[in-house]
């Protein structure tokens, strides 16, 4: 009998690539299985922000070089092992995360657009990663939602009040810096790890707040 229970991560068309990679490395760092669901818009992202053109026929080797990078864009920074990734196209309604009688421990979505949130509180469901998240919620499994778009409208903000009143963790992708961040990959890394922090899976992301001020600049 096959046990596997996954995590589903969605990547919508926000900016904000590096974000869902880390959150991607620091789930299969924990030895979580993941089950992937990258849309169409967050294709064009990817290939604008990283260079990398993400395919599905060849999705574990695109994968695998867009871990290894850097926030910063430069390569092989990360030796990351994809065996445990399920790839799901954007396209197919008839993928396991689009029933809820498939089993995965939640979903999170990083980063999440505002067309992403609205189309998830409104239901709509028109690609697996809308879908998936809709079944998330009926399900009363865990969705957090990493929204990475500013100024926010009216409209918006309502769409992310509907989620939190269906029982998401709406977080906004704001990085700290009271870790004593010192590149950009430890605000990313932040961000990452206080999505995994909502989902409950461990990790080494960031330096926590221990109520000692200074604690992160090194200072006296």
């Amino acid at each position: 009998m096959n046990s596997r229970r996954p995590w589903v991560v969605g990547v919508s068309g926000a900016s904000g690539t590096p974000y869902a990679a880390a959150v991607l490395r620091g789930l299969l760092a924990a030895g979580e299985s993941v089950d992937l669901v990258v849309s169409r818009a967050s294709r064009l992202t990817l290939l604008d922000e990283t260079g990398i053109a993400f395919r599905d026929a060849h999705w574990q080797d695109d994968l695998r070089q867009w871990l290894s990078r850097g926030a910063d864009g430069k390569p092989d920074n990360f030796d990351v092992d994809v065996t445990d990734v399920r790839h799901w196209a954007a396209g197919d309604l008839a993928a396991g995360p689009s029933s809820g009688s498939y089993p995965v421990k939640g979903m999170l979505i990083v980063p999440a657009s505002t067309a992403c949130v609205a189309g998830v509180a409104l239901g709509l469901s028109k690609d697996l990663l809308q879908r998936a998240a809709s079944v998330t919620l009926k399900e009363r499994r865990a969705l957090v939602v990493a929204v990475r778009e500013t100024p926010l409208n009216g409209q918006t903000l309502k769409h992310l009040v509907t989620l939190d009143e269906a029982g998401a963790v709406v977080l906004p992708a704001s990085p700290a810096f009271y870790a004593g961040a010192t590149h950009i990959q430890d605000l990313v890394d932040f961000v990452a790890g206080r999505v995994l922090d909502a989902a409950g899976v461990p990790h080494r992301l960031y330096r926590r707040w221990e109520g000692e001020l200074g604690g992160g600049s090194g200072g006296d």
